[in-house]
């Protein structure tokens, strides 16, 4: 009995041992990797982000101006690398139904989590003639995404590439031509926004917490949302606006990419207060609220930046 019960210590004695050894082990190897360190280089003319499969995040990628030199790259803890590739100039990108959704020009692509990259919606499904589709954002209920159509591009510049002052006689001959699109994970497409002359040139669309349309007026600078089935300005002018967004508290975010500034805006009052600025082209962001950043593409710089929202 003696030797029996000193083997059943022994036995308990390892088994604790083993135990500790094996916790130790799933703690260090389970433990949460660090923080990507932002800015991170990502390739030529970078426009969009998003946050999507394994948590890690994909980043449109223009390149130059060849057919199909277009990417989208993948950043995550093991660094980037192209994801997908293929596309002309790809835009906007969501992550929805474990898909990713972004725009190109003139059509609608869709990348499974694998990488594989099929044309979602063409040009000719779209009740309008498209131009330049750009910006994407998902609605309000998960069921489908919203894209903006800058219309005619051409009309917004002079010589210098350089945008019409507001109040020249080119100006006035910008046609009014963008949309914004709803298109449902069954390919149906709708107009959800018709033209306007208060959003020449959508850039950027996105959801309040309400569910209406946000949209980023580029030539005029508005920074818009649909309120009572009306369109209407939010206080300052913001010229080649890109990215909108609104948190959880109500205030929004809107980035130039002419200014190559990013603004936060009172849900209130309105105000608007400098987030960052200083960059050669601040593209279409993602909003991560419960890390308190937003994600910034800057195109030319060919960098992603994280900025603070909460300064």
């Amino acid at each position: 009995m003696k030797k029996l019960s000193t083997l059943v210590k022994l036995d308990s004695y390892q088994i604790i041992l083993i135990l500790t050894i094996i916790s130790i082990w799933l703690l260090s190897g389970s433990s949460v990797p660090p923080d990507i360190q932002f800015p991170v280089n990502v390739g030529v003319k970078p426009e969009s982000i998003t946050k999507g499969f394994n948590g890690n995040y994909y980043v449109t990628i223009m390149n130059g101006n060849d057919e199909g030199d277009g990417e989208v790259i993948e950043i995550s803890n093991n660094g980037v690398k192209v994801f997908a590739n293929g596309f002309d100039n790809p835009k906007g990108i969501v992550y929805l139904d474990n898909h990713l959704y972004f725009s190109d020009l003139t059509r609608i692509w869709k990348v499974d989590e694998e990488g594989n990259a099929s044309v979602f919606i063409k040009k000719e499904n779209f009740p309008k003639e498209v131009l330049y589709l750009n910006d994407v954002a998902v609605d309000a209920y998960g069921k489908g995404i919203f894209v903006a159509d800058m219309g005619a591009t051409k009309y917004m510049r002079d010589g210098n590439n350089q945008l019409w002052p507001l109040d020249s006689e080119e100006a006035k001959l910008v046609p009014q031509l963008g949309r914004i699109y709803h298109v449902d994970l069954n390919g149906k497409v709708s107009i959800a926004q018709d033209t306007s002359s208060l959003m020449l040139n959508p850039n950027g669309v996105g959801i309040d917490n309400d569910g209406n349309i946000m949209v980023g007026a580029f030539f005029l600078g508005n920074f818009l949302v649909k309120r009572d089935g009306e369109l209407k300005p939010l206080k300052g002018q913001f010229r080649g606006a890109d990215a909108v967004e609104q948190d959880s508290k109500g205030n929004y975010y809107i980035s130039s990419w002419v200014a190559g500034t990013v603004w936060k805006i009172d849900g209130v009052t309105e105000e608007s207060t400098v987030l960052i600025d200083g960059l050669k082209s601040a593209a279409d962001f993602y909003l991560e609220e419960d890390k308190s950043r937003l994600l910034v593409p800057d195109m030319l710089a060919g960098k992603v930046y994280a900025v603070d929202i909460d300064n």
